[in-house]
């Protein structure tokens, strides 16, 4: 066979590898999502999956750290952040497109403690009760609802009181399982997450003790399929994305406290 010929024969099995990679891109996105968002959005995932057949595939951690990966080029089709200031941040940076930005959520803290160990605190103040000798929040630099939790327990007073129990999680998913694994007493945490809990009980704090927990998503730019994100940010707002959303304890975009009961 001549050179030539070999040269065609590359030529056209790099083509149809081009080819599979744009038909497989297509077909499935990734999602970089805060980590309250663990178990309503693997639901979510999951009735998208069967509506349209495209895979979505998740990355969960803190708004803020996934921000970054987002700003510095991450491979992600969709970024759904806890707080929508990071969502506003990723659009700055010029990694996602701002006509996509969408409210999706507003989240709520609780109060967990692990059924066996502390009983139970009756108001956010109990937490200077000597039986709370480690309080797990997650760190407030990057994780909104670690950023509610300081806020509220400063509002109350009982900051400086209880900072010396604090212990910081990466994310609000890590600061559960510090309480569900008995490395501290109670976690503030996301109601979403408690609501899936076992072995515990929670306590819901008032969300007027803290700025609201805004919830916003939006399409980026370096995902393999901008088409696709667009539809999932479109089905995260739609009728059955709102069900799943609420099924999981979050408010919907202007819904109140009152209006929730």
């Amino acid at each position: 066979m001549t050179r030539l010929a070999f040269a065609l024969l590359a030529l056209v099995a790099c083509g149809k590898k081009t080819e599979n990679k744009a038909a497989a891109a297509a077909t499935e996105i990734t999602v970089a999502a805060a980590s309250d968002l663990m178990f309503a959005f693997k639901e979510v995932g999951a009735a998208f999956e069967k509506q349209t057949g495209k895979k979505v595939t998740f990355s969960f951690g803190s708004s803020g750290n996934l921000a970054k990966q987002v700003e510095n080029g991450g491979p992600f089709d969709v970024f759904a952040a806890a707080n929508v200031a990071f969502i506003d941040e990723a659009i700055k940076s010029g990694a996602c497109d701002p006509a996509t930005k969408a409210m999706y959520a507003r989240g709520r803290i609780v109060v967990w403690t692990k059924t066996g160990g502390a009983a139970a605190p009756a108001s956010l103040v109990d937490l200077k009760d000597d039986r709370f000798k480690k309080i797990a929040i997650a760190n407030p630099e990057h994780a909104p609802y670690g950023k509610a939790a300081k806020q509220a327990l400063e509002k109350l007073g009982i900051w400086d009181a209880v900072q010396p129990k604090i212990v910081f999680g990466e994310n609000i998913s890590q600061t559960l399982q510090f309480a569900q694994t008995g490395n501290a007493d109670a976690a503030i945490a996301a109601l979403s997450l408690a609501l899936a809990a076992k072995d515990g009980t929670y306590l819901l704090v008032d969300d007027a003790l803290h700025a609201p927990l805004d919830q916003a998503m939006v399409a980026c730019m370096h995902g393999t399929s901008f088409e696709l994100a667009k539809q999932f940010t479109a089905f995260v707002s739609s009728e059955a994305g709102h069900a799943i959303m609420k099924s999981h304890g979050f408010l919907l975009p202007g819904e109140s406290m009152a209006k929730s009961k």
